[in-house]
């Protein structure tokens, strides 16, 4: 595990004015519901994100910002309800109104090159305020831009491709297939390779609603606070930790040979049970990890190809503070394992079913740690002629969630880099926990 350093880099950024990017073509003007998977409490926000791509010799002359603006004006023709505008109806319900008004788009310049980044290309990214401008005004759930984009050209040639989405309307997995499309239509196709699939229909509540399964990820206490420490938010410290396959291979160490494994699996039993002792709570008290899983291929029949909208499970796994700091790396191990095997096509209906009979409900906070695998997640598959982005990742960390982001090192070895956001006396703990358990590992690495 190598703990990478805070950053220092310091750059002027100069923007035009944003403007509105509407499809190119007239699209239906409509009302379309968002599903009851989409319009949970624990979706209704926007997120952010970055991707870094290097000048490229053969689109010398070309400018990404002009390239991207035009193909985002063709592709909204097909995901015209990202040109809308979100509504809300009776019961809490989101629906989007498709007006076509279009997405914001800021076109800016920044004094620097992608190599003064070096090897900082992790959260949280140093002057992310400029690289992605909150427009004033833009920012709330209902009634305004559902995508905002900001092309920032370097200096080298290369540029940063910023955007913030309101997560009602897609995941990770809709969200990277609207921006494949993008890259596509920019390289010269007439149509996306994958066309858009709505249906949101099809994860919406049954008739007669029937919870089958105890979700503990989601809140059951509809009118008061959580059970449970809530983690303080003052003296808060991010930090990112770079792990290689040879780390990863040194915790399979603690681990019986005849238990299966994913890289996932070891990781988040890993982080949970180290995050946990850092913390130094209650051993008494019951904590969870819940794990964000692409839901897709779990439905019977599954979500056709295409499907852009949140098909999300967050499984659970939980334990007594006390039973998952004493046991062995296995104990968590476990439970990670089991949690995961949850996700069902019964599981996520009585998810849906749950969400709307407990108003929407939201994801359970306090006592939890949430994890999200992006190594699976193709936004580095995404185009627009400068080929691949060297890095994509969220803007920064965030108190109870950590991405699993996808790096390659020099040799193009795969890499995961996984930022963590705690109180400043629990990092202390939590990088002693880290390397207690690495130890081994670190003596045979000098660079760490």
């Amino acid at each position: 595990m190598a703990l990478l350093p805070t950053k220092s880099l310091v750059f002027t950024v100069r923007r035009q004015e944003a403007e509105l990017v509407v499809p190119c073509e007239p699209t239906p003007h409509e009302c379309k519901p968002l599903s009851d998977i989409d319009d949970q409490e624990g979706h209704r926000f926007h997120v952010r994100g970055f991707h870094f791509h290097q000048s490229n010799l053969s689109m010398k002359g070309k400018d990404p910002a002009k390239v991207i603006k035009e193909a985002l004006a063709k592709a909204l023709v097909f995901y015209y309800p990202f040109a809308g505008r979100l509504r809300e109806g009776p019961n809490r319900k989101l629906i989007v109104d498709c007006t076509g008004e279009g997405v914001l788009f800021i076109e800016a310049n920044a004094d620097i090159s992608l190599v003064d980044f070096g090897d900082e290309l992790y959260p949280p990214f140093p002057c992310a305020e400029e690289l992605l401008y909150d427009v004033p005004g833009s920012n709330g759930l209902l009634n305004s831009p559902l995508l905002l984009i900001q092309v920032t050209r370097l200096k080298c040639g290369g540029f940063i491709f910023a955007h913030r989405f309101n997560h009602t309307m897609a995941d990770g997995t809709g969200l990277s297939q609207f921006m494949i499309a993008v890259g596509e239509i920019a390289l010269g196709a007439l149509v996306p390779s994958t066309p858009p699939v709505w249906e949101r229909h099809l994860l919406s509540a049954r008739d007669s609603p029937l919870i089958t399964y105890q979700h503990e990820e989601y809140s059951h206490n509809t009118s008061g606070p959580e059970n449970g420490t809530i983690i303080p938010t003052d003296n808060l410290v991010c930090r990112s930790f770079l792990f290689r396959q040879s780390h990863i291979s040194s915790l399979r160490r603690f681990v019986p040979h005849n238990l299966r494994c994913s890289t996932f699996d070891i990781l988040s039993a890993c982080l949970w049970r180290c995050r946990t002792k850092a913390l130094e709570l209650d051993p008494n008290e019951d904590v969870r990890l819940i794990c964000i899983v692409n839901a897709r291929f779990k439905f019977n029949p599954p979500l056709p190809l295409g499907y852009y909208g949140n098909a999300l499970g967050f499984p659970t796994a939980s334990s007594s503070i006390g039973k998952l700091t004493q046991n062995p790396l296995e104990y968590a191990l476990k439970l990670v394992k089991q949690a995961k095997t949850k996700v069902t096509d019964e599981y996520m209906k009585s998810a849906m079913d749950l969400l709307v009979t407990r108003g929407r409900a939201n994801v359970k906070l306090a006592g939890s740690y949430i994890v999200s695998d992006l190594t699976r997640a193709k936004f580095k598959e995404i185009d627009f002629g400068w080929g691949e982005a060297v890095l994509v990742g969220p803007e920064t960390c965030w108190e109870l969630i950590s991405f699993y982001i996808p790096s390659k090192n020099k040799k193009g070895e795969d890499e995961i880099i996984v930022p963590i956001c705690l109180p400043a006396s629990a990092m202390k703990n939590f990088v002693k926990e880290l390397e207690d358990m690495l130890k081994d590992e670190q003596t045979a690495h000098a660079d760490i």
